[in-house]
């Protein structure tokens, strides 16, 4: 498996961050989970995918209320 360069990973964050925007806040939840089964699907390996998921837990900031600026 290859990893994203740096300018290629900063391409796919700003337009996840755009498709989250757009499905707006009431979606959001809805969007993610359909993108990461998709993404899943593209991996095709459970274990890989559940190491992505506690990856991705793993130091989750908790929202602060100075963050939304």
């Amino acid at each position: 498996m290859t990893a994203l360069d740096h300018d290629a990973r900063d391409r796919v964050y700003a337009e996840c961050a755009r498709a989250i925007s757009e499905a707006g806040s009431e979606r959001e939840s809805l969007f993610l989970a359909r993108l990461a089964l998709l993404l899943f699907e593209q991996v095709g390996d459970e274990a890989r995918c559940r190491v992505a998921l506690a990856q991705a837990l793993d130091g989750l900031p908790v929202p602060s209320l100075s963050a939304g600026g």
